[in-house]
């Protein structure tokens, strides 16, 4: 149901993981690395976690969202260790009878993984710098 990942996630399987003939839809996020933020251009992305938790609590998450939405079935990875601009960070994936389940499942699962599992994301910029970026702000857009 989640998974944290130190390599690139196999995307084939994870769909065909997923996969029902009972799903009229198919939902999925794909959060990359990005060149710049906050007004930064980044170089780089380094995550780091606390698997053990991350692994419980990202499941959690994923428990919640199948109990509180009508869908069929949901996963999620999380890459961990040093990523390249362009390079996939996190998927989610959903499937259900309905497209807006899947949706709003989705939604709700990157939420509340950003805010709730234990990764730590480093940001190396194209000035030498580098720095810890915290989710304060995704908590605080809840």
């Amino acid at each position: 149901m989640f998974a944290i990942i130190e390599t690139p996630a196999d995307l084939v399987k994870l769909r065909v993981d997923l996969n029902d003939r009972a799903a009229g839809g198919y939902v999925t996020f794909e959060g990359w690395v990005r060149d710049h933020n906050e007004g930064q251009q980044v170089l780089r992305l380094e995550y780091e976690a606390y698997p053990a938790l991350a692994n419980r609590e990202g499941s959690r998450i994923v428990a919640e969202a199948m109990a509180k939405f009508d869908i069929i079935n949901a996963a999620c990875v999380h890459r961990t260790g040093l990523l390249e601009i362009g390079e996939l960070a996190v998927w989610v994936g959903v499937t259900a009878v309905h497209r807006d389940t899947a949706f709003a499942a989705c939604r709700y699962i990157i939420d509340e993984i950003k805010v709730r599992v234990p990764i730590w994301k480093k940001e190396y910029y194209v000035s030498g710098d580098s720095g810890w970026v915290d989710c304060e702000a995704c908590a605080s857009k809840k």
